[in-house]
C-alpha cells in the first residue's frame, strides 16, 4: 500500500482540522454510523482538547506505567530490554452492533477450534473425509501424539483464545490469525482502561462503556469449571517460566486478578500421578494449571529433557485425568497459519454454518497453486512463516527491497510448506497522537475469549496500533503500541 496515494482530507474541527485520512476505513472520522451518539460524543469532545494537554496526559500515563512495572521484554534489544507498551490516549470506539457481530464470530470460531482439536486427537473424521490434508495436521510441528485419546474435561482444549482481527477499507472485520496456545496481552486491555478512566475522565464521562474488570473472575470460573471431575473446590495455579519471561508482568497481573498462586515449575511436584504445590505447610493438591509456557518445556520426561521450567511427570498426571492444563497441550496445530486457511471449511464441517467472520484471503504455499501464485505476485503480498508470531520472519512485498524479494523467493522455493501468503490489506486507521498532532495510524484488534461451560468474550480486546507512519506492523516487539478499546453498551 502506498500511504500517499488516495489520501483525502476529512472535514473536522479543532484538533481534527488538519487530520488527513488515507484511503482506509477510519474508526472515528469517515464511517457511515457516526449517527451513533456515543461516537459523535467522543469525536466532538476530542476536537475540543488542547494538543499540549493531550501530550501532558500521555506523559503522565507513561510515567505511571513505568512506576507500576507494566512492561514487556524485547530480547533482541541490548539497550532497552524491558519496555512499556506505548499507549495512545485516543481510544478506539466500537458500537454495540459492531461488537455483537465480533462477539458472535469469535464464539463460533472458538467452538469450531475445540471440536477440531477433539476430533484430530480422537477419531480424525475430518482427515478421513478429506476436508483438510492429513499431512498438514499429523505432520505439524505442534501436533502432539501424547494427546491422542485424552478426554479433556468438557471438550475444552482452548480455554483462552486471542483472535486477531483487522478491518478492510469497507469496515468489514476479517480474521487475520488465531492464537490458541498461550495468547498474551489481556493485561494491557485492563490496565489501559484503568489509565483512561484515571487520565481522561472528561472524555469518558457519561458514556455507557462496557466494563472489562470482570476478566479475572470469568477466567477463574472457566478454569474451575474445567477441573477434573469430582473436585468440589478446585485449586487453580498459574504456571510461569519466571521473571525473565517477556510477559512476566502479565503472569503476575492475572494471578492477582484471579486470586490464585503464581508458581514456577520448581514449585510443583507429581506424586503418584497427582500434582501438588510446595507450600510452607507441606504439599497442597493442584487441580488446574493455567500454563504460560510452551509445550516443549512443560514436562522434561516427555518433551525437552533439558527443560528446567516444567514439571517431571506432569503429562502422566494429565493423561490420568488428575489435572487440567489450560490451554491443553497440542493446541498449536489449530492456530498454525496454514491450518488457518482451512478454518472456514472446518466451521462448516463441524457446525454446518457459514463463518460469521471471514478469513483474509490466504494462499497455502505447500500447495502448488498457492506457491505459484505467491511467486508470481511476491511484490504485492504479505508472506508469513506458518509457525512464527510477533511479526517476525514475514515479508511485506510492497515495502520490500529487490534483495529482500529475491531472498524470500529462494526461501519459498526451498521450503514452501513453511509459508502462506495474503494480500496486503489496507487496514483501518484510528486517530493517534503523534508529534505533529492527530494522525491516522493502522490498527488491529485482539478480542480474548474465555471458555469453560460456555464461551465469554471480553468486551473490546487489545487494539494495537502501528506507531510508525505507513507501517502495517502493529506488534509490540516491532514498535507498535496500544489503545483502550471502548465498546458502547447501546
Amino acid at each position: 500500500m502506498n500511504d500517499t496515494v488516495g489520501r483525502t482530507r476529512t472535514q473536522g474541527a479543532g484538533l481534527f482540522a488538519t487530520y488527513d485520512v488515507p484511503s482506509s476505513f477510519c474508526e472515528l472520522m469517515n464511517r457511515a454510523d457516526l449517527a451513533s451518539p456515543g461516537l459523535r460524543c467522543v469525536r466532538d469532545r476530542l476536537a475540543h482538547f488542547d494538543l499540549d494537554e493531550l501530550r501532558r496526559r500521555t506523559a503522565a500515563v507513561e510515567a505511571q506505567l513505568y512506576r507500576l512495572g507494566i512492561t514487556f521484554t524485547v530480547y533482541t534489544d541490548n539497550q532497552a530490554i524491558d519496555r512499556i507498551l506505548p499507549f495512545d490516549v485516543v481510544p478506539r470506539v466500537l458500537t454495540a452492533a459492531e461488537w455483537d457481530h465480533v462477539e458472535r464470530g469469535v464464539r463460533q470460531r472458538v467452538q469450531a477450534i475445540n471440536l477440531f482439536l477433539w476430533d484430530i486427537y480422537h477419531d480424525r473424521h475430518i482427515l478421513r473425509d478429506g476436508i483438510i490434508p492429513s499431512e498438514m495436521v499429523l505432520g505439524n510441528a505442534n501436533y502432539c501424539e501424547a494427546m491422542m485419546g485424552l478426554d479433556v474435561p468438557g471438550g475444552v482444549y482452548v480455554h483462552v483464545n486471542g483472535t486477531d482481527l483487522v478491518r478492510d477499507p469497507a469496515g468489514r472485520f476479517l480474521i487475520l490469525e488465531d492464537n490458541a496456545r498461550t495468547p498474551s496481552g489481556v493485561s494491557y486491555v485492563i490496565e489501559n482502561r484503568h489509565m483512561m478512566l484515571r487520565m481522561m475522565p472528561d472524555l469518558a464521562s457519561g458514556l455507557d462503556i462496557r466494563p472489562v474488570d470482570e476478566y479475572g473472575l470469568r477466567l477463574h470460573r472457566a478454569l474451575a469449571e474445567t477441573a477434573p471431575q469430582g473436585v468440589a473446590d478446585p485449586q487453580v495455579v498459574l504456571l510461569s517460566p519466571g521473571i525473565y519471561n517477556a510477559a512476566y508482568f502479565e503472569h503476575v497481573f492475572l494471578a492477582r486478578e484471579m486470586g490464585i498462586p503464581l508458581v514456577e515449575g520448581r514449585d510443583l511436584v507429581v506424586v503418584d500421578g497427582r500434582v501438588f504445590m510446595r507450600t510452607v505447610a507441606g504439599l497442597s493438591p493442584v487441580h488446574t494449571i493455567y500454563r504460560r509456557l510452551n509445550d516443549d518445556f512443560l514436562d522434561p520426561q516427555v518433551f525437552n529433557p533439558d527443560s528446567l521450567l516444567g514439571v517431571p511427570g506432569l503429562v502422566d498426571a494429565y493423561r490420568r485425568g488428575n489435572v487440567t492444563i489450560a490451554n491443553a497441550i497440542g493446541t498449536g496445530v489449530a492456530d498454525d497459519k496454514a491450518v488457518y486457511a482451512y478454518m472456514p471449511r472446518i466451521i462448516r464441517y463441524y457446525l454446518d454454518q457459514d463463518p460469521i467472520l471471514d478469513n483474509v484471503e490466504t494462499h497455502i504455499c505447500a500447495e502448488k497453486a498457492g506457491l505459484d501464485y505467491t511467486l508470481a505476485n511476491l511484490e504485492q503480498l504479505v508472506v508469513k512463516p506458518v509457525g512464527e508470531s510477533g511479526g517476525y520472519g514475514l515479508l511485506i512485498g510492497p515495502h520490500a527491497t529487490s534483495a529482500e524479494l529475491e531472498d524470500f523467493r529462494a526461501r519459498l522455493q526451498a521450503d514452501p510448506a513453511n509459508y502462506i501468503s495474503q494480500p496486503v490489506i489496507n487496514l483501518s486507521v484510528s486517530p493517534t497522537l503523534c508529534p505533529a498532532g492527530l494522525e491516522a495510524r493502522h490498527v488491529d484488534l485482539r478480542p480474548f475469549a474465555v471458555t469453560g461451560r460456555e464461551t465469554w468474550v471480553l468486551p473490546g480486546g487489545l487494539s494495537r496500533v502501528a506507531l510508525r507512519k505507513g507501517s502495517l506492523v502493529v506488534n509490540s516487539s516491532q514498535g507498535g503500541g496500544s489503545k483502550d478499546t471502548w465498546v458502547l453498551a447501546s
